[in-house]
Formats: C-alpha cells, structure tokens, sequence
C-alpha cells in the first residue's frame, strides 16, 4: 500500500509564490514518476507536472516557464516550485505517484492553492 503525505498550498496573492511537497512510502514501492493533477470547480482535472524515474520532466502548457517539479535524491518525495501564480491556477492540487510495477496511479488527500488579491 502507498501512502503520499502532501505539504504546502494555501493563500497567495497573483504573482505570489507557492510550494508543494509530497513524500511517498510503502513496501515494495518502486516509482515510475510523481507530479500532480489539479481540478479547479467545474472543470476537468488536468495533469500539471510529472517527473519520471529516467528524470524526464513534462508540463502542462499553462504552467511551462511558472512552475518547476523536482525530488530529492532518494526520489521519494517530490517538489512542486510555483511562482508567479495567477488566480487561474486556484484549484484542488493532487500528488500522485505511478508504481512501476504495477502500473497503478495512487493519489494524495488533495491541497488547497487559491490565488486571490
């Protein structure tokens, strides 16, 4: 079983900065890549940042240039940089990690980030 534990999120005026964090544990976990989804009220959730175990890093357009994904060295925890934040970005954000082995995609509690003057 895999546990995420989410940190961060909050209040921040347009153009503030915000930064999230998700650590994963769990035996036998072997991760394929980490990032986050969001889902803003009465949209759809999108894929916001992934990073993968070869390092590869994708974006979501909105975003590219704003944020930046990253994870310490034992590669179990991730970071999510969000600057200069807009009240577009106000949305439920989620961790997820993907195991390698077994393809599933386990999600985090969700975290707060509302952008708002």
């Amino acid at each position: 079983q895999v546990q995420l534990v989410e940190s961060g999120g909050g209040l921040v005026q347009p153009g503030g900065s915000l930064r999230l964090s998700c650590k994963a544990s769990g035996r036998f976990l072997s991760i394929a890549a980490m990032g986050w989804y969001r889902q803003a009220p009465g949209k759809e959730r999108e894929l916001v940042a992934r990073i993968t175990i070869d390092t590869t890093i994708n974006y979501a357009d909105s975003v590219k240039g704003r944020f930046t994904i990253s994870r310490n060295k034992a590669r179990d925890t991730a970071f999510l940089q969000m600057n200069s934040l807009k009240p577009e970005d106000t949305a439920l954000y989620y961790c997820y990690v993907q195991n390698a082995l077994s393809g599933q995609q386990t999600f985090g509690q969700g975290t707060q980030v509302t952008v708002s003057s």
